[in-house]
């Protein structure tokens, strides 16, 4: 959590201070700056950007920096020759995002760009993930940070209808964000100033009326957990402020800044035992990793492990969103300096863990699968391999037992035992890893407890992690 250092009734040196202050005056402000520690500022939230490639996801990202003063006009001028120095008119706003310059010839996001902005009440985190087929294992990374998800679909005639076709990343993407733990989804239907759109109603109602049953067989709970709007990213219209009634006369909901503000997500547990998953590290004075805070709180001088390997480590310094902080808590994007462990000690996938309450760590689990679509031709049975993604660990896994299957209308197991099952089926069953993996019960910690099985680039299954091994 972003603590700057108390400056609060404590006298800086070479600040000319009066010499006495009332006693009572310095306690107060020590108060205040305790308190400051406590509330701590905004609330803070990731969102994640996902959706077809070309929907505008970039766009949108890039506009909301820009409509947040977070680059100035100068930069976006800079932006503008740039890409239409490579005939780009249109992708200058998405320059904001896509800041390697493969990402700005092929126009296409790679990494999960990064960057920060804030409304009245909440600090975002934008992870603008990748939308393009060959990229899904970074959207992965992306989504399994973030707490809410802006679904960015484009309204432009053909380019809704590719997206959301079986094969487009629009499904796909729904499906993982789900079971990502994306609780919240934003649907944003963006071009809305196309010319083939031109802000009709009756284009919007369609998209809408088409997602909402997916969403629904996604495990979205439309009513409570999505919500739909119109915007145009490369205009910014409906977007920090609402659409003139003169360019959208039927559109009275909230614009996105407002949606986003009003959107509320499950508190994490600041006092619970600490989890962070490694989803990167480096050396820089001593080695650092970066990760998410899914549970528990952690400050300067804590003793932690890192697991599955059980080194010992101590906790030189905490940075948030590049300022250095003494403690931070859940939900927070961390930078954290360790002593007692080299980097090359650390794979991403690991995870920074209370020495009290370690994460556990096992080479296989029982598990719920959501079956989604197998691969032509494949049977998914005892001996099925696949590659698993978990919070930030990417393994390959075998199935060695199916248990029972589910029947998806009672939710009960079923009496006869299973052999192998086909798309759409509910199973439980046994998974195994080569290398231990850190995972925890879906039941305890929902958000280290999901995961999803791929097969050649493909989401074939979503699923749950039941149980442990006694260890």
């Amino acid at each position: 959590m972003g603590m700057k250092d108390e400056v609060h009734g404590r006298s800086q040196p070479g600040q000319a201070e009066p010499k006495v202050k009332n006693k009572e005056v310095v306690a107060l402000e020590d108060a205040e700056a305790q308190e400051e520690m406590e509330t701590n500022k905004k609330r803070h939230l990731n969102v994640v950007f996902i959706g077809h490639v070309d929907a505008g996801k970039s766009t949108t990202g890039g506009q909301i920096l820009f409509l947040s003063g977070q680059v100035d006009d100068r930069t976006i001028q800079k932006y503008e020759k740039e890409a239409k120095d490579k005939s780009r008119e249109s992708w200058y706003m998405a320059y904001i995002m896509d800041t390697n310059e493969e990402e700005r010839v092929k126009g296409k996001t790679v990494e999960v760009g990064r960057a920060h902005f804030e409304t009245e009440t909440t600090r975002f985190t934008i992870l603008d993930a990748p939308g393009h087929k060959s990229y899904v294992p970074n959207m992965i990374s992306g989504a399994s940070q973030a707490d809410i998800g802006v679904l960015v679909i484009s309204a432009r005639k053909g380019e809704f209808e590719t997206g959301y076709e079986r094969g487009g990343q629009t499904r796909e993407h729904v499906q993982l964000a789900k079971t990502l733990g994306v609780a919240k989804l934003l649907v944003v239907v963006n071009k809305m100033d196309d010319p083939t759109v031109n802000w009709s109603k009756e284009r919007y109602d369609e998209i809408e009326s088409k997602m909402t049953p997916f969403l629904k067989s996604s495990g979205y709970n439309v009513k409570k957990d999505v919500q739909f709007l119109p915007i145009s990213g490369l205009l910014g219209s409906n977007m920090k402020t609402r659409v003139d009634k003169s360019i959208c006369s039927w559109w009275n909901g909230p614009c996105l800044f407002e949606a986003l503000d009003c959107i509320e997500v499950p508190l994490r547990d600041p006092k619970g035992p600490f989890r962070m998953p490694i989803i990167d590290k480096f050396k820089d004075m001593g080695t650092v990793v970066m990760g998410k805070v899914e549970s528990g709180s952690v400050c300067e001088g804590d003793s932690l492990l890192v697991m599955p390997n059980k080194a010992q480590v101590k906790v030189v310094a905490v940075c948030c969103d590049e300022s250095k902080v003494r403690c931070a808590g859940p939900g927070e994007n961390l930078r954290v300096r360790l002593s007692g462990i080299e980097e090359e000690d650390i794979l991403s996938g690991f995870v920074l863990s209370s020495i009290v309450k370690p994460i556990p760590a096992v080479t296989e689990f029982t598990a719920q699968l959501q079956i989604l679509e197998l691969l032509e031709n494949a049977i998914f049975t005892a001996g099925y391999k696949a590659v698993l993604h978990v919070h930030s660990v990417v393994e390959e896994c075998e199935i060695v037992e199916l248990l029972q299957q589910i029947d998806p209308k009672t939710r009960k197991p079923m009496k006869k035992k299973v052999l192998f099952v086909k798309n759409g089926a509910v199973v439980v069953c046994r998974v195994q890893v080569n290398n231990s993996i850190c995972v925890e019960k879906f039941s305890d910690f929902p958000q280290l407890g999901r995961f999803t099985l791929r097969t050649e680039g493909k989401t074939i299954a979503v699923g749950k992690v039941t149980d442990l091994p006694v260890a």
